[in-house]
């Protein structure tokens, strides 16, 4: 059996495989639940980031849930550090929390504030403000964080969050998402509002990755576990387009090693119904969750794609996409 849990915009919602078709099963319906982060080492222990509600916490797969108390209330990303089980969490205003006992205390880490240029960050939608769009700790090494401010740039910690690096070298300073490859030290991958960028030194700098895409505004991003020269993003032509509600121009993209990115669509639909805001890749399998709650999955890296058969609770909207640990 394989387990995936999907942030909606309204709640969560678990989704179990069994004989090839999913079981959907919902909660926090009605929070305003569109981000997640799923313990590493735990299954049925999930954290849910609420657009006006702080974090909520389940350690039964999504049964019951229990409030994490949060100076700020608009949380915009989470994560949870494979290395040392670390919890963080975003916020607009961007600040950044870490929890060493999942959830039910957390600290400040205000050395992200101090950096020099914050007094430019500015999303643009709403440009007073800011928020921290993606939390990518180090699958690796404990003290390494790597952080995306939407507008501001992406931001690199060494000391577990105590003090941080400026933007970095030659990486998209709109962040949209950000992955590490779960094998290969130092390999990393940026998707961001002009292109898509990767590391090979651990996040220290950053190689932009554009050739061969005919759209820029890249979105989600996963790396291949098996070889961290094939990594896959989805993209569109701008902001209006994919989060606009009608056709998103999009299309999902993969590279190998130093080829050009190669448009991806055997079996999906021709124009895309919905922007692909999460891919996943697990267990040989290559997931894309569009926005309108549909899920497609392609067993060889994305030349072929079939619907997932969903039963049960309905998916009408789909922010977040996530594997369960283990699988």
């Amino acid at each position: 059996m394989t387990r995936l849990y999907a942030a909606t915009g309204d709640g969560i919602a678990r989704l179990d495989e069994a004989n090839d078709t999913w079981s959907v099963e919902l909660s926090l319906v009605g929070t305003g639940a569109h981000c997640l982060a799923v313990d590493p080492h735990d299954p049925d222990t999930v954290y849910a980031g609420l657009r006006a509600g702080g974090v909520r916490r389940t350690d039964d797969g999504g049964r019951s849930w229990v409030d994490s108390p949060l100076p700020e209330a608009a949380v915009f990303s989470l994560a949870v550090s494979a290395a040392d089980g670390c919890v963080y969490v975003g916020t607009e205003p961007s600040r950044l929390f870490r929890s060493d006992d999942r959830g039910e205390s957390w600290r400040e880490l205000d050395g992200l504030l101090a950096l020099p240029s914050r007094p430019t960050w500015s999303f643009p939608p709403r440009p007073w403000t800011s928020h921290v769009r993606w939390i990518a700790p180090s699958p690796h090494d404990g003290d390494l964080i790597l952080v995306g401010i939407e507008l501001g740039g992406l931001m690199r910690s060494t000391d577990a969050g105590a003090t941080w690096q400026d933007h970095r070298p030659g990486a998209q300073r709109d962040v949209h998402s950000l992955a590490w490859h779960p094998r290969a030290r130092g390999r990393a991958y940026e998707a961001g509002g002009g292109g898509a960028a990767f590391s090979q030194d651990a996040g220290e700098t950053w190689q932009p990755a554009d050739e061969g895409r005919d759209r820029d505004y890249t979105w989600s991003v996963a790396a291949d576990p098996d070889d961290p020269d094939i990594w896959y993003v989805s993209a569109s032509t701008g902001p209006f387009a994919a989060h606009g509600g009608r056709d998103p121009q999009a299309r999902i993209f993969r590279r190998r090693r130093d080829e050009p990115w190669r448009t991806l669509g055997g079996g999906l639909p021709e124009p895309l119904p919905a922007m692909p805001y999460a891919l996943v890749a697990a267990d040989g399998r290559l997931f894309a969750g569009l926005a309108d709650g549909q899920i497609w999955e392609s067993d060889d890296r994305g030349d072929g794609w079939s619907a997932c058969t969903l039963e049960g609770d309905a998916i009408t909207a789909l922010h977040a996409l996530v594997p369960a640990s283990g699988n």
